[in-house]
């Protein structure tokens, strides 16, 4: 079924033109009047996250429980994509999972959010004295709600045994649309409005989720730059920065699969692994084992109660409501992506390793960055949280590896661990946002690059609005992620559905 769709699966013009059209238009309509486009974002922010955030917290939350009980049912065995053997190695397909996803808190919110966390506490944990050694475990733990097992589980579980299913076993085009397949049928697939709506509001939302880690990127690189080669902290070296990162993402995505995006992501991995042992012996290897230990049991203890904490909602917004909106954003597009590279894993595989080990992972590089920065703070008060406070978040890195020995070998070597990061994270939305144009894996070259382009181009514009920089970026990502919630909301039947359809197949194929 699949070849006879390829005539299909040619370049869907009106999502290119939807999509990229929104985008370039953003941009336009800041260079003619910024501060309008400034207060736009703002403010549907506000309305995004007042009245969509709670509903944010119950999707990712279902999310990660319907796809524990799929990965350890009878389902778990389903071997996806119609092969029966993983197209690349394991090492290669988790190291690409880890570097596309962990992009833009690989380093910058590692080292901001846990020292945030412990400068001022959050308000679960009323009673407990900022920057004090109580103050801690509740620092890291509520990092790693942020970045742990259910933030995970949207990105790559549901939705990708839903496209999966749609593409390689019913031959459906690999699009956010083909998520619809098992409510409506092909009806939703050729010729129809309603899936070209889906497809571009999943690229926009997306585009926004990369041109974040983009912006931060520009802003840490900038810091960075300066602090170790006296180069000025400007705006002009943030958007050059900018501009040389998705030059080298679209030359990385034109490449393919196979070649840039790999070569990077098990190279960064292995940077990543090497740099984690080097701090933890180099650094205060014994204060992160014993509170990341603990912290990371208070996190598994109170999973639930932190993930559906309601108290304080201005508070909600700027942390737990953000990131969970994010990786909502990522969700339908990372469906796409997921699926691309994990063709021939179980239904079990996939689960594990995208919502059990790459968490795992997660937690304890934010605990060692984040945990590096929290004992500097306790051994010398202000020695982090000075350049914190005058700075902002892009900071922190720089500083706590400056105050480690060899500090200049280690700022380099995590700039560059950060590059590496954002880099891959944007070839490998570029090219999953042309192959949810084009309907195929292998999607036209110029397109990669066009939306490679784009992405910097609007992360330019939020990173020019001046000193609210951060707040532009993180509030333009959560607004976008508002038509996808919904989306990802239909998997909850529709993931379970497909697989109940792929084990009755396999059952019927056995027996005859």
């Amino acid at each position: 079924m699949q070849a006879s769709n390829k005539k299909k699966n040619s370049l869907d013009l009106p999502t290119f033109l939807i999509s990229g059209g929104a985008l370039i238009l953003f941009v336009i309509a800041a260079l003619v009047n910024a501060d309008f486009v400034a207060n736009m974002v703002d403010t549907l922010f506000g309305w995004s996250a007042t009245y969509f955030g709670i509903i944010y917290q119950i999707v990712i939350l279902g999310t990660f429980f319907i796809a524990l009980i799929l990965a350890f049912s009878k389902y778990g065995k389903i071997r996806l994509g119609n092969i029966d053997k993983p197209e690349m190695s394991t090492f290669k397909w988790i190291s690409i999972i880890m570097c596309t996803l962990l992009a833009g808190g690989g380093v910058f919110w590692a080292a901001a959010e846990p020292l945030s966390h412990f400068l001022e506490v959050p308000p679960h944990f009323s009673g407990i004295e900022n920057a004090s050694p109580e103050a801690v475990v509740p620092a890291l733990a509520m990092s790693f709600v942020d970045w742990g097992f259910l933030s995970w589980a949207i990105l790559g579980t549901l939705g990708t045994i839903v496209l999966m299913y749609s593409h390689y076993h019913k031959g459906m085009p690999l699009k956010p649309r083909s998520l619809l397949y098992p409510i409506f049928g092909e009806k939703v697939i050729y010729k129809s409005a309603f899936g070209t709506i889906v497809d571009s509001f999943a690229i926009i939302s997306v585009a926004a989720g990369t041109i974040g880690p983009i912006g931060f990127l520009g802003l840490q690189a900038g810091y960075g730059l300066s602090a170790i080669t006296n180069i000025p902290d400007t705006l002009a070296v943030h958007i050059t920065i900018i501009i040389l990162l998705v030059v080298a993402a679209a030359i990385s995505a034109v490449s393919g699969l196979h070649r840039g995006i790999q070569l990077l992501s098990s190279f960064n991995v292995i940077l990543a692994v090497a740099l984690i042992i080097g701090v933890l012996i180099l650094g205060p290897g014994y204060f992160i084992f014993n509170h990341y230990l603990e912290a990371f049991g208070l996190y598994v203890n109170e999973l639930i109660p932190f993930s559906t904490y309601r108290g304080d909602e201005g508070w909600l917004n700027l942390w737990t409501v953000f990131f969970f909106a994010w990786f909502i954003g990522y969700g339908p597009m990372m469906a796409v992506f997921s699926a691309r590279i994990s063709r021939g894993r179980t239904i079990r595989e996939l689960i594990v390793a995208v919502a059990i080990i790459a968490p795992v992972v997660s937690t304890i590089w934010f605990a060692v960055i984040g945990g590096t920065g929290i004992f500097q703070e306790l051994e010398l008060p202000g020695s982090i949280s000075t350049a914190l406070n005058e700075s902002g978040q892009p900071a922190a890195m720089m500083a706590i590896t400056e105050q480690l020995p060899l500090g200049t070998i280690f700022s380099f070597l995590f700039l560059l661990a950060t590059i590496i990061f954002v880099l891959t994270t944007t070839d490998s939305m570029s090219l999953t946002i042309s192959m949810a144009i084009s309907g195929n894996g292998h999607p036209p070259r110029w397109l990669r690059a066009f939306f490679a382009m784009v992405m910097g181009l609007v992360a330019i514009v939020l990173v020019s609005v001046g000193e609210n920089s951060v707040n532009s970026l993180q509030s333009f990502i959560v607004v976008t992620a508002v038509p996808v919630v919904f989306l990802l909301l239909t998997t909850f039947w529709t993931a379970p559905k497909a697989c109940k359809d792929l084990y009755e197949n396999h059952k019927k194929e056995t027996l005859s």
